[in-house]
Formats: structure tokens, sequence, C-alpha cells
């Protein structure tokens, strides 16, 4: 609890301790810890887009800004960035 009070993030918790980040949360809301907002701000977006453009996983963007992958590639494909083919996955984007 003090950890995410100081600012750590349910993600950085989810790793310091071996556990996924959704029981760090549930662990947060049984002890009343109301969550901060979640996600990506509109200027780290920016310089995400920048990082995927130059090659960055969707993986290692969220770990940089304390997010999930699957967060920046909403957040990417919301702000226009087309997102990469994933390597061994069909791409559905043109069907």
């Amino acid at each position: 609890m003090d950890a995410y009070a100081s600012g750590k993030s349910a993600y950085q918790l989810a790793t310091q301790f071996g556990i996924h980040r959704l029981t760090v949360s549930e662990h947060l809301h049984r002890r009343g810890v109301r969550m901060r907002q979640q996600g990506i701000s509109a200027e780290q977006i920016v310089l995400a887009g920048r990082l995927y453009d130059e090659g960055w996983s969707l993986a290692r963007i969220g770990k940089e800004f304390g997010s999930s992958a699957e967060t920046v590639r909403k957040r990417l494909h919301e702000s226009g960035v087309v997102i990469r083919a994933r390597p061994g996955w069909e791409d559905h984007s043109r069907a």
C-alpha cells in the first residue's frame, strides 16, 4: 500500500512481488485504496509513438511507462499509429 501511495504503479508492484497486476489491484481495493487513473498520458503516447516507429515492441514500451502492451497498442491505434503485425501472426488488418 505504501509503495503504491508513493507512486509505484500496479504493474511495477506486480513485477516486484511476482504476482499478476489484477492481484495487486484486488489487494489495494480490499484495503480501500483509491486507484489512480490508469493508462498512458497524451504526452507519453506521443513519445510511445516515436519509440514504436524506432522499432520498440509494445511490451517494451508498456514496461517503460508502467503499463501493459495491450494498453499501449490501444492508445497508439487510437492516435492513428499503424500497428505492425506480430511475428508469426497472420495480418488481418486488410481483411
